[in-house]
């Protein structure tokens, strides 16, 4: 049921914004203020009950269970790496997390034991903005949207198809469910702990040349032009030692 609550919201305030969606394509993000308002309110969601409850939880599990719990998750989102492979003629690529899913989900446990990447078998990472990013669609402007953080419009458009292939949607029992999905969020949260020392200065700035440039990185498979990391919000000050 929350998350069904969360995709109202989704789709509310992608209403809300879309109809200037492209009204100054030169300006990577037009909404700024009411994104800040989202990313404020995000924050003040984060620091009374996520974070806390993300260092609670690291400071109780051990690593190599949080390891597995992290890779459980990961593993469960590999279907839809695997079809936008499809999607995006990766059929080589396609095969082989096919064959990573398998020995991970067998071999390695439902995936708690990352068997795949120890022999050789790459993880990737898909999903349907990039897919329609390959088929032409621009990313359209930077969004925050509220609990779910900062988006491109194009990515925003494809968060229920995303979220809906995921092994942990397809749980029946609602209550299972939801404490997956909860235990998904904890264990994300847990893992960005170690990079929260990074943002420095304006952290909405941070946050959002970080996601545009990563955004940007896994698009392009890693292939990524000087020009592409500066348009993307960087500054060449920001690489100086």
């Amino acid at each position: 049921m929350f998350m069904k609550y969360v995709r109202w919201i989704v789709c509310v305030s992608l209403l809300c914004v879309a109809p200037a969606a492209f009204a100054d394509e030169e300006n990577s993000d037009p909404w700024e203020s009411f994104n800040r308002s989202i990313y404020s309110f995000n924050s003040v969601l984060d620091g009374y009950v996520l974070r806390p409850v993300a260092v609670g939880y690291r400071a109780i599990t051990p690593d190599f269970l949080e390891d597995g719990i992290a890779n459980f998750f990961s593993n469960a989102a590999e279907i839809l790496t695997i079809l936008n492979d499809i999607l995006q003629g990766k059929f080589a690529q396609s095969g082989e997390d096919s064959l990573r899913f398998i020995v991970n989900s067998t071999v390695g446990i439902g995936g708690f034991i990352d068997i795949g990447s120890r022999i050789g078998l790459e993880k990737h990472k898909e999903d349907f903005g990039q897919t329609l990013a390959v088929w032409g669609v621009s990313d359209g402007p930077f969004v925050v949207l509220p609990f779910l953080g900062p988006r491109t419009l194009r990515d925003a458009f494809t968060y229920i198809p995303d979220s809906t292939l995921t092994l942990v949607n397809t749980v029946s029992d609602e209550p299972t469910q939801l404490g997956l999905t909860a235990m998904s969020f904890i264990s994300l949260r847990a893992g960005l702990l170690d990079v929260e020392s990074l943002a420095a200065g304006d952290k909405y700035s941070f946050v959002r040349d970080a996601y545009l440039q990563n955004r940007a990185f896994l698009v392009s498979d890693g292939q990524l032009s000087d020009e592409d990391l500066f348009d993307d919000g960087f500054e060449d000050d920001d690489f100086d030692e």
